[in-house]
């Protein structure tokens, strides 16, 4: 009691207590502070699937219908088919795309909610299009019951070390804006959405090709051994010589990595006129046979290609199958390069003629 009495009498030691008994008070209220900040600052929204439910419904998706800017794609599944571009005539779909796309929308994932006003959407790209920047993605059952139907816009970075980017989403029918967590971009661009892979002949088994150009007389090139190195040009004619090492290089990988930008149905050209019609024939070592031919339309390159397989040659045989299952009834929009390389003439192969002397002329008198 004595002590206490001290304390209190002594102005220095009463004026201590007093600060002490601040600091203890500022300390609890710092640390309310900072209870209440982490609060205020935490994440409200635990991550959710956006589409909650897609995924179990993954095997009742029959149409995926995408609208942008940039055009429309519509992609069935039909038994018969499988999946195709309804607008290219059911031309086969990309089945990466159509996984990807599936899959990608499955896997949204929630990060947190955005703006619900009608009047800021556009600064999310997420204004509804074809008038709109934001991409339309719906999904269907083979009834035409809509699965899901949102409006995708504008990615932003969420530094995810697995790769996946931010994504500005709302529902079709809802103002309602999110940032989520996304793993596909959609893809509204019909060429895209097109199964590429047509043909792919490895440079190395190719061991003849007959070339009967639209313009200029046919030709042959020939190596006599797989995988060594340039085929070379057969009965190069009387004065003449290869314009370089390499030249025949382009004609015979015209099938190598053959893709294409756009198709139709081949019933909507005519090949029939020889004389306007390039045709590449090209033969490999173990027995398969791919025929392009080729004309040209404006500016523009198209193509069909057709395969066989030499009797005896099993592998060669079932490859040209599936060629033919693939390219039966198509006509192929080439790369303007590609489209050089089928319809090469035999004097682009050659060294240019030597240009004939000017003829002497007779002084005037």
């Amino acid at each position: 009691m004595a002590d206490t009495l001290a304390i209190t009498q002594d102005p220095r030691r009463r004026n201590l207590l007093i600060l002490a008994g601040i600091a203890i008070v500022m300390v609890i209220f710092a640390v309310f502070a900072l209870i209440r900040q982490s609060e205020e600052v935490a994440p409200h929204y635990q991550p959710r699937a956006f589409l909650p439910g897609l995924a179990s419904q993954v095997r009742e998706i029959a149409r995926i219908h995408i609208v942008g800017k940039s055009g429309t794609v519509d992609v069935q599944f039909k038994p018969d088919k499988g999946w195709v571009v309804t607008s290219h005539d059911d031309y086969p779909a990309s089945f990466e795309h159509v996984r990807e796309t599936v899959v990608g929308l499955a896997a949204l994932e929630t990060i947190e909610p955005k703006t619900a006003r009608a009047d800021w959407l556009h600064y999310l790209d997420l204004d509804a299009p074809p008038k709109g920047d934001g991409v339309a993605v719906t999904l269907e059952d083979g009834q035409g019951r809509t699965l899901a139907s949102i409006i995708t816009g504008k990615n932003v970075e969420i530094g995810d070390q697995s790769g996946a980017v931010g994504m500005f989403v709302r529902q079709a029918d809802s103002n309602q804006s999110w940032l989520v967590r996304s793993v596909f971009e959609p893809k509204a661009d019909v060429n895209q959405w097109l199964e590429k892979q047509v043909l792919d002949v490895d440079l190395g088994r190719i061991q003849e090709v007959d070339a009967n150009p639209a313009d200029g007389p046919s030709y042959e090139i020939r190596r006599d051994k797989p995988n060594v190195a340039d085929l070379n040009l057969v009965d190069i004619p009387k004065g003449r010589e290869i314009a370089y090492p390499g030249a025949t290089d382009g004609v015979a990988g015209a099938i190598t990595g053959f893709t294409f930008d756009d198709v139709q149905p081949a019933k909507n050209f005519d090949f029939s006129d020889g004389a306007h019609v390039a045709r590449v024939v090209t033969h490999t070592f173990d027995g398969l046979t791919v025929t392009v031919n080729t004309i040209q339309k404006g500016q523009d390159y198209w193509a069909t290609v057709s395969a066989d397989g030499a009797p005896g040659k099993p592998q060669a045989q079932k490859q040209a199958r599936m060629i033919d299952a693939r390219t039966s009834g198509w006509a192929y929009k080439l790369p303007p390069y590609k489209g050089h390389q089928l319809m090469t003439t035999l004097d682009s192969l050659l060294k240019p003629l030597p240009t004939p002397p000017a003829p002497a002329t007779t002084p005037h008198k």
